[in-house]
């Protein structure tokens, strides 16, 4: 294994020689922000998938699933950690299964699978005992947390229309889950209402009507339970697919402020088992075919309630546990990453990958908890990525993607380029645009500081590995399972920006002088 390790760097040298160079000059307007996104804008889920969880004749869960998941493991927490802090959503599709053991509710089943169950499963249980010890390992590992609700509970299966669910919500067992919660001292940064349940919804849905009826008693309950303002959860919805029609009936209806966040998800990858996978992760006109429903969601935000923010609090590429052959490997950050710089410069205020752990999209694989190469972009972006978004501008191949924030730690814009070319390289020359007079030539950048670079590459040049090179450094938890050091690499100023083919780069720039980074 070592010595695979060792040839990192030869292999970047050797890809980068073989590609043909495209010079392509960025302009970043930095005068004023286009977006905000949340500080914790990265976030992962964690899924109640039992081990029975099967798709597409594999069945990836294993005990990755929220009630069986050994939170002891170094390597889980050290992962964690590493973000300082990482927000994480309690939720996926069996959430509106679930039953809280406390209060009325006495017995506690297991999931278990049954034919005409929701998404093929019986209800399951929430113990207060597995609560508690969840939220010793959320407090351990300094998570800030958004928790999905059961918003079936109470409710009905239509006789006549299937898959709608019909009738009130009733909250008692959400409010004497909620009150445990406060007596422990447990801190819930959000709240969540259900999940996919908007539109034609994925295996039941609610009425945007009624659904917005009962976001009211779960936001009044809120208001009534938590006494403090500055200790109260942020109430999300609808946590489904968008569908025009529906969000606007529920946002037309909703009275100011019932939601804190308008939650949608993302699957624009398609069913996990299609063979053209890897080309479409590669294709630039697709991934941005994605970009309407990033649009129609703020609009409809900007339309009726402009205070809320938009949420991606779901968004794992493909359906059903992701790609085998695709999420785990290198070729997946393609995909992901760029979702991220497309979702926040539509002022998507958080962006939750599914899953941190279990299927085949986890940032974590579900045996030893060893990161995939997702995770480590994952992780630059929450460190370098600020929450100002600048607009950018180029004249290039599409291949080349660029998204500019202000950068995390101050002052500075932080960028990633991300190079989907299999055979083409980039030299990238950076303008800062000329403010107030688009007549005006922009004025060509010149550095005085060394750059801090991060390139990241395929160990073996091929973009199907597992295993991802920052800076020629192969990236594998240390003995101990921490994290490995993540150290830029200082470069020339005066040097033009070099992106490999087939890689990607985040670029912080300290003395790139944008007024709206100030």
């Amino acid at each position: 294994m070592n010595f695979k390790f060792a040839f990192c760097p030869i292999i970047l040298l050797l890809s980068a020689s073989l590609s043909f160079a495209q010079n392509v000059n960025v302009v970043i307007h930095g005068a004023a922000s286009i977006a905000k996104t949340d500080d914790n804008f990265v976030c992962v889920t964690l899924d109640w998938w039992p081990a029975e969880k099967c798709d597409y004749n594999q069945c990836p869960w294993g005990k990755a699933g929220i009630l069986n998941l050994d939170l002891r493991y170094g390597a889980l927490i050290n992962a964690i950690k590493a973000f300082n802090p990482l927000r994480i959503k309690v939720g996926g599709s069996l959430q509106d299964n679930v039953v809280y053991k406390v209060g009325e509710v006495s017995s506690c089943p297991n999931f278990m699978k049954r034919e005409d169950g929701l998404f093929g499963f019986s209800q399951g249980c929430l113990s207060m005992e597995r609560w508690d010890q969840l939220n010793r390992f959320f407090n351990h590992t300094g998570v800030k947390l958004t928790f999905g609700l059961n918003a079936l509970f109470g409710r009905n299966e239509s006789q006549t229309e299937k898959g709608l669910w019909i009738g009130d919500w009733k909250p008692q067992n959400t409010r004497d889950f909620m009150q445990y919660t406060i007596s422990k001292g447990y801190k819930v940064d959000s709240y969540e209402f259900g999940n996919q349940l908007s539109g034609s919804g994925m295996g039941a849905k609610v009425d945007a009507k009624q659904y917005r009826k009962d976001v009211i008693v779960l936001k009044n309950l809120v208001k009534e339970l938590y006494a403090h303002p500055e200790t109260e959860p942020k109430v999300l919805g609808p946590g489904g697919f968008y569908e025009e029609k529906w969000f606007n009936t529920f946002l037309e209806v909703s009275g100011q402020g019932v939601v804190d966040g308008l939650t949608h998800h993302i699957y624009n990858l398609g069913p996990g088992d299609d063979p053209n996978m890897m080309n479409k992760v590669l294709d630039p006109s697709y991934l941005s075919q994605v970009s309407q429903t990033y649009k129609g969601v703020s609009d409809v935000v900007n339309k009726f309630r402009p205070q809320l923010g938009a949420w991606v609090s779901e968004s794992g590429g493909a359906l059903k546990g992701g790609s085998k052959d695709v999420s785990r490997t290198f070729a997946d950050r393609f995909w992901y990453l760029d979702q991220m710089g497309m979702a926040s410069t539509y002022d998507q205020k958080v962006f939750c990958r599914q899953a941190l752990i279990g299927g085949n999209y986890g940032l974590l694989n579900a045996t030893m908890f060893v990161p995939n190469p997702d995770y480590y972009g994952a992780l630059l972006w929450h460190r370098l990525m600020g929450s100002t978004v600048l607009a950018v501008t180029k004249e290039s191949d599409p291949n080349l993607r660029v998204y500019a924030h202000c950068a995390k730690k101050k002052p500075g814009v932080s960028l990633i380029f991300i190079n989907l070319s299999k055979d083409r390289s980039f030299n990238i020359t950076l303008s800062n645009a000329k403010p107030g007079d688009a007549g005006k030539p922009n004025y060509e950048f010149v550095g005085k500081q060394n750059r801090e670079e991060y390139h990241l590459r395929a160990l073996t040049g091929d973009i199907k590995d597992d295993i991802v090179c920052l800076n020629d450094v192969p990236m594998v938890q240390t003995d101990s399972e921490d994290i490995p050091a993540m150290d830029p690499k200082l470069v020339d100023a005066s040097t033009p920006i070099s992106i490999a083919a087939q890689s990607i780069a985040y670029v912080t720039i300290r003395d790139f002088e944008a007024h709206a980074c100030v």
